[in-house]
């Protein structure tokens, strides 16, 4: 009998395709659009997806044979886990590869707001020549991170290592969880230093922070609203590089207009891939096209995971 056959419809790293053609399994990586899957998903054992496809209840009922569904990355909202559950179709995804990446991108978008670096790439090109003094003046009014209080929403894997970023960078951590305290290993200078960090509720946060971070899931409605905006500094600045929709984004531009807030770093969306085009014209905030995991360091990790994965479900299916 043959090994499974597995539809990587998604991309995935060449070393995880690797790994799983030398373990004898049939991969295809060529792409079949959402609305060709339905006719064609049932020649395959296994679906490796990313964010782009979806894997809903009338899909599986098309695809009788699918076996596993694999999701490279951490959110698992485009698919239907309680389809898959009544299927008998086994889930999983890759919740720690990506936690370094996305930690960074995060902290990127802190420095560039902080300095106002998305606008000075923008200018510089045009009109560096001209008006250069005219941009130095403009952009002098930037702020350290250091010393500054750092509110994270959430702290599993991504809140825990931007965490340990910003204290190595000289930041107070402010957490908002479910736990009492917020318990980290602080790697410096080659010494493991622990930590507890006691944790505060979300308005307390709001109110303190200077940086804020959201590390949630999909919600049913967003976390982050007008109420929500009125409680923060003046001079915040809130990155979401969790999902679409946890931030109001209505409210977000109200709020930047109104000087409520200094920034937004956004890598997510509402209605990705076709984000509102206010927010990407927006001056005050920093964009990236959800590309929290795109690191190649953080790419091989996730292809590697979802090889083990594979591998492993296949051996527990004593096939």
């Amino acid at each position: 009998m043959s090994k499974w056959k597995i539809l990587v419809n998604d991309g995935m790293h060449p070393k995880g395709i690797q790994m799983l053609q030398d373990a004898g399994f049939d991969v295809d990586t060529n792409n079949i659009p959402n609305e060709e899957l339905p006719s064609k998903l049932n020649a395959y054992d296994v679906i490796c997806v990313r964010s782009a496809t979806k894997v809903r209840e009338p899909l599986m009922d098309a695809a009788p044979n699918l076996k596993m569904i694999v999701r490279g990355g951490v959110g698992l909202d485009n698919i239907d886990l309680q389809a898959a559950a009544q299927r008998g179709i086994k889930v999983a995804n890759t919740p720690g590869a990506s936690t370094q990446s996305v930690a960074e991108l995060v902290m990127a978008h802190f420095l560039t707001l902080a300095r106002s670096l998305h606008l000075s790439n923008r200018q510089m090109p045009t009109k560096g020549t001209t008006e250069f003094k005219t941009l130095k003046k403009n952009y002098s009014k930037g702020i350290e991170l250091h010393g500054k209080k750092l509110g994270i929403v959430g702290c599993g894997r991504i809140g825990r290592a931007l965490a340990s970023l910003a204290v190595r960078m000289g930041m107070e951590v402010i957490p908002v969880d479910v736990f009492e305290t917020l318990e980290l290993d602080v790697h410096i200078a080659g010494r493991m230093i622990p930590m507890d960090i006691p944790v505060v509720s979300l308005d307390e946060m709001l109110s303190e922070a200077d940086f804020i971070s959201l590390h949630v899931p999909a919600l049913e409605r967003p976390l982050i609203d007008a109420a929500a905006f009125a409680k923060m500094k003046p001079n915040a600045i809130i990155v979401n590089a969790a999902r679409g929709g946890v931030i109001d984004e209505s409210a977000l531009l109200a709020a930047l207009d109104n000087g409520q807030i200094r920034g937004a770093g956004l890598d997510v969306f509402v209605g990705e891939p076709t984000p509102n085009q206010a927010l990407l014209d927006h001056p005050n905030i920093s964009v990236t096209p959800h590309t929290g995991a795109s690191t190649g360091e953080a790419q091989e990790r996730i292809g590697i995971e979802i090889a083990e994965q594979i591998i492993a479900a296949y051996s527990d299916a004593g096939e």
